[in-house]
């Protein structure tokens, strides 16, 4: 159906968000200005951060997704 860096780019993805809402809603909103929190149902400044977050996550995920298989200690890789 789909090949596996797709999946796998979609996997990424889905941890990056997961992982950086969390970040988001449990570490960061109680230290937050009032300004700096999202309120449902709007485009704030809260909203921003939280992505800003969900960013970050991800660039994380991606340079330690890309190391591990440049030092070819990825899963499937060949150590002849």
């Amino acid at each position: 159906m789909y090949n596996s860096c797709v999946l796998r780019r979609l996997l990424k993805q889905l941890v990056a968000i997961v992982v950086g809402n969390l970040i988001y809603f449990f570490a960061l909103v109680p230290h937050l200005p009032p300004a700096g929190r999202h309120r449902p149902v709007r485009l704030d400044l809260g909203l921003l951060v939280d992505f800003w977050v969900c960013v970050v996550v991800y660039g994380i995920i991606e340079w330690i997704d890309r190391k591990w298989r440049r030092d070819g200690t990825a899963p499937g890789s060949r150590n002849d």
